[in-house]
């Protein structure tokens, strides 16, 4: 993931926890806020040490912007968004994670919608 794409200013961690909006399941939670100067978006991840020590919380961190990378084209543009680790995503697979943040990045309305669905959303 491109250094230009990463949220790491305490001010901007600061300002989407304050005036974002936030989703969550049971392994992840979103915040994110619009911002015009983002482009194409911007990510954040947030790994306490309540979730393991520094090898796992690196590992998820790299995993998580793994996702994001390949998934950057279905991300809705001008946004900054925050991914924190909840300790259940510790015990999955990298599919099973995908899975789980696609989810909660649909659930917070941050991917597009694709043709497919809109196909389907007009019968």
């Amino acid at each position: 993931m491109h250094r230009k794409l990463r949220l790491r200013n305490r001010e901007d961690f600061s300002r989407i926890y304050r005036g974002g909006k936030s989703f969550a399941n049971g392994q992840f939670v979103v915040y994110w806020s619009k911002q015009p100067s983002a482009e194409p978006f911007r990510l954040g991840v947030s790994a306490s040490k309540k979730i393991g020590n520094a090898v796992v919380r690196n590992r998820m961190r790299r995993m998580i912007k793994e996702i994001v990378r390949h998934q950057a084209n279905r991300i809705v543009p001008k946004t900054d968004f925050i991914l924190i680790v909840r300790k259940p995503a510790t015990m999955m697979k990298m599919k099973e994670m995908e899975k789980s943040v696609l989810h909660v990045l649909k659930k917070a309305g941050l991917l597009k919608s694709t043709n497919h669905t809109k196909a389907k959303q007009a019968d």
